[in-house]
């Protein structure tokens, strides 16, 4: 899972370009980066650590230029902590691209070995993100073989990409003194929406992961780019859509709206927000049939995704709700830390408890999710520690039982503390008195509800079904085996935290 953003300006991006990457930073804290266009040269930056960390004032004078991109990195399939894999990414023919990518390919191993051995072509590190730059940048110049770049070649490149490439992406590339091109998967998986922003010199133009990133910057959403569609910008600001993909479908990923986007965003129509309070309505439905409400005096929140759920839930079942879990805002968000390890250590950082909230009570914990189970552990214990009677927790989106191999970083099964489990012992794990899932079709309701436009959801991680059809049980065993033994190496060899 990353963050990304492009614009076209009328004046100098790089501040911009950042100001928007704060507001994605929740998407990605591993490294962040900028890369801009001037003249005839691009610029780039990027490094390991948050945005306010990577970037200083001798950087961002390093960065001129009236278009460019950015990214923040949450590492997927494959990749280390190397600078190498941060992004934007780059490669010099054809005319010289750079590029970000947010998802995760399924196919990109079958890439990889094509692109080496048919189209003459070296990718230098573990990235899917550098494969799928160099097959959009040689399906570009087999575009442009017989004639000179046009929008129309570009749109045939994205189209080869869609044919070739497997997986989520959501896709901002910039071409060397040309323009910007942005474009989804078949299903639109990841989020991606463009805003316009009216100025005395011309309308200016940002793509980003998400709409907080758009009207965070003072720019108004024009509208999500739809699965498959490829819209291109010049530099003067003239704008082209074409869809590039043969059947595509609205099928976002329902995780995107239990825990990875922002609650102030709209991704597909759908107000995060509102969708958390549906989350909540249904899950309370649930908890009524599951759980003695008499023996519950309070419901609270796990900070922060799970708010609106928790608030709707308590006012459905006419139950107090409280804030009894404090969160440390300069810990990162834990589920999309690098490493078990890391995670363990970070939970009591970023959380305390309250023990007047909780002394003699029996409380109603309500989570966004519940992964690995490491977290909503130590949360139960603290809430024991804090003086509860009894703890009973409720998670607003079902039990992940499989791996999710399109952009979020749980691909052992083993790590997945459902796996294997059913309810009461899922409870006992984490060492609740009671325990309650969301359905799944309740979850997609409450999502739908809100724009029946979405056809199909990417509910993988919850029902092991898979939308690009590529996936089978051996494979995400095989993956998960290769990035344990993958990553055990870098320890070894460089000395990650992971």
């Amino acid at each position: 899972m990353s963050g990304i953003v492009g614009i076209v300006g009328r004046g100098p991006v790089n501040q911009t370009i950042y100001d928007s990457l704060l507001l994605l930073q929740h998407r990605g804290q591993d490294a962040a980066g900028i890369a801009t266009a001037h003249s005839f040269h691009f610029n780039m930056h990027k490094a390991h650590g948050l945005v306010r960390d990577v970037f200083r004032t001798r950087n961002m004078r390093a960065l001129p230029g009236n278009s460019g991109l950015g990214h923040v990195r949450y590492p997927g399939f494959g990749e280390t902590k190397s600078v190498d894999e941060a992004q934007p990414l780059y490669v010099n023919a054809p005319f010289g691209i750079t590029f970000v990518h947010s998802g995760n390919l399924t196919n990109w191993r079958d890439l990889r070995d094509e692109m080496f051995n048919i189209d003459r072509r070296h990718i230098n590190t573990n990235s899917d993100s550098e494969v799928l730059l160099n097959v959009f940048a040689n399906e570009l110049q087999r575009a442009t073989s017989t004639k000179s770049l046009d929008i129309s070649a570009v749109f045939s490149a994205v189209t080869a990409v869609h044919e070739r490439a497997s997986g989520a992406y959501a896709v901002i590339a910039q071409i060397a003194s040309y323009g910007i091109v942005a474009f989804r998967d078949p299903f639109g998986i990841r989020p991606l929406c463009i805003g316009r922003l009216e100025t005395s010199s011309g309308p200016e133009w940002i793509i980003a992961s998400e709409s907080v990133a758009v009207t965070g910057c003072g720019f108004s959403l024009v509208r999500d780019i739809e699965p498959g569609e490829a819209v291109f910008i010049d530099l003067d600001g003239n704008v082209t859509s074409k869809q590039c993909a043969l059947n595509p479908i609205l099928a976002p990923c329902a995780f995107e709206y239990v825990y990875f986007a922002r609650p102030d965003s709209i991704i597909d129509g759908v107000p995060v927000y509102d969708a958390r309070l549906n989350m909540g309505e249904h899950l309370a439905e649930k908890v009524a049939k599951n759980l003695r409400l008499g023996d519950i005096d309070v419901v609270m929140p796990v900070p922060d995704s799970s708010r609106p759920s928790a608030m709707q839930l308590a006012a459905k079942l006419n139950l107090n709700y409280r804030e009894g879990l404090i969160k440390n805002r300069y810990i990162g968000r834990t589920f999309i830390m690098p490493g078990q390890t890391v995670r363990k250590r970070t939970v009591r950082q970023k959380l305390s408890a309250m023990e007047l909230e909780f002394k003699n009570k029996n409380v109603l914990l309500v989570d966004d999710s519940i992964v690995r189970g490491t977290t909503s552990r130590q949360i139960v214990d603290m809430a024991r520690q804090a003086g509860a009677n009894k703890v009973y927790f409720a998670s607003a989106a079902p039990a992940v039982r499989f791996p999710n191999l399109y952009g979020i970083d749980m691909p052992n099964r083993k790590e997945l503390i459902a796996t294997g489990r059913n309810t009461h012992e899922v409870a006992k794990e984490i060492n609740a008195d009671g325990l309650v899932f969301q359905d799944l079709d309740d979850l997609k309701q409450a999502i739908n509800s809100l724009n029946e436009n979405i056809i199909d959801f990417d509910t993988s991680c919850f029902d092991g079904r898979y939308l690009t059809g590529d996936i089978d049980i051996d494979e995400m065993e095989r993956i998960g085996l290769d990035r344990a033994s993958h990553r055990a190496g870098v320890l070894t060899g460089a000395g990650t935290d992971d």
